[in-house]
């Protein structure tokens, strides 16, 4: 019997936690009245292709202290949001003082 546990660790799922909570780190540094991409995100969190992975972070995020409502897709259209969807999101910027 092998005393190894390294086999049974699965590090794409320790990766992804990891991915997870740094994005989360990101998106709480986002100053009120401003905006970043999915892809600014993904760049500042060290993967710059990872864009859908932040979209999927934001969208599964309920933690008040996070503001996701604060990133936006590229094109500068606001994208969904998990709480009210894109007008929620959209007031909740335009009461910080973003322009749209």
């Amino acid at each position: 019997k092998s005393n190894n546990l390294l086999p049974s660790i699965n590090y794409g799922i320790l990766n992804m936690k990891n991915f997870s909570e740094h994005v989360r780190a990101i998106v709480r540094e986002i100053p009120e009245g401003q905006v970043m991409s999915y892809g600014a995100v993904a760049k500042a969190a060290g993967k710059k292709n990872a864009y859908r992975a932040v979209a999927n972070v934001v969208a599964n995020n309920y933690d008040p202290t996070v503001p996701c409502h604060r990133v936006i897709r590229s094109d500068g259209t606001l994208g969904g949001y998990n709480r009210g969807g894109e007008e929620a999101k959209r007031h909740l910027l335009t009461r910080e003082g973003w322009k749209e």
